[in-house]
């Protein structure tokens, strides 16, 4: 599988000039074709042996050899077994049969929806004389009759299949097999979209690791060059991760994880202007008047850039580390409304006394007081009763997880939160926070970030998909690697989105 996408997509079943077939990884992709058209051999070409489930070769396994017709039925329900295995692991698999039946397409179907993967079939149409020719060619040729069987349902199956429900169905040609992730396989017409009629989105720089050559020598030499050069490309935000060890999805427990407040100030140093804050802090790993503090400090010392992000926590293991609290999700929700009730009387006029549900505050007493007059709050998270609850009625803004149809209908909840209270929805601000790698940006790029990497017009189709579910900052985890490369491969990205008309 090549992983250069600058060729087009493939578009249906309709003959034309020669493109890239584009598929999505993971998916199920189905060979419709005739013995002898040459399914396995276009498979092997274009995807690796363990990809490929096939029917001939299940045969020998269940069978005498992988020309024994009678043990098909057998080799087909060890098939089903073994694609349903690997689409619950997340693997793109590749079905080597003839399935010239509805029937059995529909199974496959079935297959994949259960996995919540797309099922693309793909017609191998080999001209009747070439298939005939390599069916004679056989050690044990399928019977002529046979074939000539198969070619009736296949010119019926052509007739139907785009009908079928198959998320997409694609004819063989010479041209290449384009495997992207999934969640930039429908950005082409997304980047048309956003390049035809353009929309603004702001871009914002997560660091979430720290594993550079170097070690820790280097690291503050690393940080300062990758913020100062975040900033040039355009980045409006640099955030960094709220955690005292390296959580399980992102790396290993000793890797390094420079603790938050004090790489913020820092960055504070390093930069000139991008807004800076925790994304986002455990409500669990410092008392909130102490928060305040922290935030309203790093507002001085930054000039006025700094942002507070909050999260009700969810790290165990990091508490067990720590020695800290770990109390149950509902005491932590009111600590997280606490917090968002606290933080204003602390960095505002006056100091109030504040008797919370958690905490008791005589007076809300912090000196120096920010350099803005409100420090923006968002709120990490998107639990749509009481999250998205706190967020309409508290928060600035919000960070939403997910693809960009989940992001859509968590803001529709979100903005029904917003009316109940009789808040404008306009005045909150959504984000959404994903992992991105630029294909060729950084060496090494497409091995090892596969599910996230793609090419700058992918990526820009996919944060056009965000902008018109309703996202107003992409915060984006690149994938760093202690230099710039990835920084600097990413500017095209933002460009796209420096103006337009709002969505």
């Amino acid at each position: 599988m090549r992983l250069d996408r600058s060729a087009p997509a493939c578009g249906g079943c309709n003959s034309g000039a020669v493109a890239a077939l584009r598929l999505p990884d993971p998916c199920l992709v189905v060979l419709v074709g005739v013995a002898g058209a040459g399914k396995s051999t276009w498979a092997r070409r274009w995807f690796q042996p363990a990809a490929i489930v096939s029917t001939d070769e299940l045969r020998a396994v269940v069978g005498r050899d992988r020309h024994d017709l009678r043990a098909t039925r057998d080799a087909l329900d060890v098939l089903e077994l073994i694609v349903a295995r690997r689409l619950r692991r997340g693997l793109l698999t590749v079905v080597d049969s003839t399935a010239l039946e509805p029937v059995v397409r529909a199974g496959y179907r079935r297959l994949a929806a259960a996995a919540g993967v797309p099922c693309l079939a793909v017609v191998i149409d080999t001209p009747e004389r070439e298939t005939r020719a390599r069916n004679r060619g056989r050690p044990e040729a399928v019977p002529s009759a046979v074939v000539t069987s198969q070619l009736r349902s296949l010119a019926s199956t052509e007739d139907h299949i785009a009908d079928e429900g198959f998320d997409a169905v694609h004819r063989a040609s010479d041209g290449d097999v384009v495997v992207v992730p999934r969640a930039l396989y429908d950005t082409p017409a997304a980047a048309r979209r956003q390049e035809d009629d353009p929309v603004p989105m702001r871009f914002g720089l997560q660091i979430g690791r720290f594993e550079w050559p170097g070690g820790s020598a280097e690291l503050p030499a690393r940080l300062s060059t990758i913020a100062r050069a975040a900033e040039e490309v355009g980045f409006a935000s640099i955030s960094v991760m709220d955690h005292v060890v390296q959580i399980p999805s992102v790396g290993r427990e000793w890797e390094a994880m420079p603790e938050s407040t004090a790489t913020l100030g820092f960055l504070a140093a390093a930069t000139t202007s991008a807004r800076l804050g925790a994304l986002v802090n455990g409500i669990t790993y410092r008392n909130i008047a102490h928060l305040a503090k922290i935030v309203a400090t790093l507002d001085v010392l930054s000039g006025g850039r700094a942002f507070c992000g909050l999260g009700a926590a969810w790290f165990g293991r990091e508490h067990e580390l720590y020695g800290w609290d770990f109390p149950p999700v509902a005491r932590r929700y009111e600590l997280l409304e606490d917090a968002l009730e606290l933080l204003p009387l602390m960095w505002g006029k006056g100091t109030p006394a504040f008797v919370g549900r958690t905490v008791t505050v005589p007076a809300a007493t912090c000196y120096p007081r920010p350099l803005q007059e409100h420090v923006p709050i968002l709120v990490g998270g998107s639990g749509e009763r009481r999250t998205l609850q706190l967020v309409a009625r508290h928060a600035d803004a919000c960070n939403l997880f997910g693809p960009p149809d989940v992001v859509a209908r968590k803001v529709g909840i979100l903005h029904d939160h917003c009316r109940a209270v009789e808040r404008d929805p306009a005045t909150v601000i959504v984000t959404n926070l994903s992992e991105a790698a630029i294909l060729g940006g950084s060496p090494g790029a497409d091995e090892r970030y596969a599910d996230c990497v793609g090419t700058v017009e992918e990526h820009i189709g996919r944060y056009r998909a965000y902008a018109e579910a309703g996202v107003h900052e992409a915060i984006v985890a690149l994938h760093l690697d202690g230099t710039t490369g990835q920084v600097e491969a990413f500017a095209p990205v933002i460009e796209a989105f420096r103006t337009g008309r709002p969505p």
